[in-house]
């Protein structure tokens, strides 16, 4: 099977690098920059707590149109960054293939539920419409991503925690293509799961993400500093009920997790059963100077809130200042 990691950077890089060690498929990346060179020059590197290893990808470009058609598409790229993609990933898919989007935050497939609810493109996550459009959710794979990953230098990705990708069919169906898919993760090492109910799942992340990555990218904090001032904890919490109130308006009740959704600003994550500073993804791209998961984490939770009548008094204080650090970060 031809395989494209395509955005291979974090957590894009934990799992081609997996995949290429694993040896069944034929893995090809979609990768820029300082990176792409030094993973053209000496591989990719992987470095976990138990081990450190280098692979080889089948090849590393880019530019997507230097590869052939691809079985499976797995994008990584942070939702901000797929819109402009469309094209490319569309012309990367092989008839028949699939295309895996494992992202933070709300997913643009969002509102399709199969042929009777085919729903429609979302203005603040493919405002054109292009992956609605040229991907389609028909040959989208929605994954939400339980691992903690960092580019620590060009070629080179550090695991921290985790290793948990859930994977579902947008129409909620326990499909043999998702299942396939899993069953293929976790044969290289990864932690595939078939869901029949994806959406719960990416409630359930966002519980920890809308409140912990705006607050440490607008702070500079790593996520277990945050308890150290009560404002911040209260604003935290204020968050995940806000979203708690809006995805039961939306049909899901998250009350089972809102304690350990607290929990991470509290306690932290835990490496190892040892608690030790995560900087959050977001906060890593507002470090490294790039664009923000914005309308991904906040902005469409908002809109919801606002379509369902649920007030979010913190959202809303919050949304403008990450837009605004947002654009700061992006090129003028």
């Amino acid at each position: 099977m031809r395989i494209c990691v395509f955005g291979a950077g974090a957590v894009g890089g934990f799992i081609a690098a997996h995949l290429a060690r694993a040896g069944h498929h034929e893995v090809s990346l979609v990768v820029r920059g300082a990176h792409l060179a030094a993973i053209r020059a000496r591989g990719l590197t992987l470095r976990t707590a138990q081990e450190e290893f280098t692979v080889r990808p089948h090849a590393a470009s880019a530019v997507p149109r230097e590869l052939p058609p691809q079985d499976l598409v797995i994008v990584t790229l942070k939702a901000q960054s797929q819109p402009s993609a469309a094209d490319d990933i569309a012309a990367l898919l092989a008839p028949g293939a699939s295309a895996v989007f494992a992202a933070n935050g709300l997913p643009w497939w969002w509102t399709y539920r199969g042929a009777a609810a085919p729903g429609g493109p979302l203005r603040l996550l493919d405002p054109d419409a292009r992956l609605w459009e040229r991907v389609s959710p028909e040959r989208t794979i929605g994954c939400v991503i339980f691992s903690a990953n960092e580019v620590v230098e060009p070629g080179v990705v550090q695991h921290s925690t985790n290793n948990r990708f859930l994977l579902g069919e947008p129409d909620g169906r326990l499909s043999a293509r998702v299942q396939a898919i899993a069953q293929m993760l976790r044969d290289a090492g990864v932690g595939g799961e078939a869901t029949p109910d994806i959406r719960r799942w990416v409630w359930t992340k966002l519980l920890r993400n809308a409140p912990v990555n705006p607050l440490c990218a607008l702070t500079r904090l790593p996520t277990n500093r945050l308890a150290e001032d009560p404002q911040l904890l209260a604003l935290y919490d204020a968050v995940v009920d806000e979203l708690a109130e809006v995805a039961a308006a939306q049909g899901t009740d998250l009350s089972a997790e809102l304690p350990a959704a607290r929990e991470v600003a509290r306690k932290g994550p835990s490496i190892d059963g040892k608690r030790r500073e995560i900087r959050p993804s977001m906060l890593q791209d507002a470090i490294a100077g790039r664009s923000l998961e914005t309308e991904a984490i906040l902005g469409q939770l908002q809109e919801f809130g606002r379509e369902s009548g649920v007030a979010t008094p913190a959202i809303d204080m919050l949304l403008p200042l990450l837009r605004g650090l947002d654009r700061s970060l992006r090129p003028h």
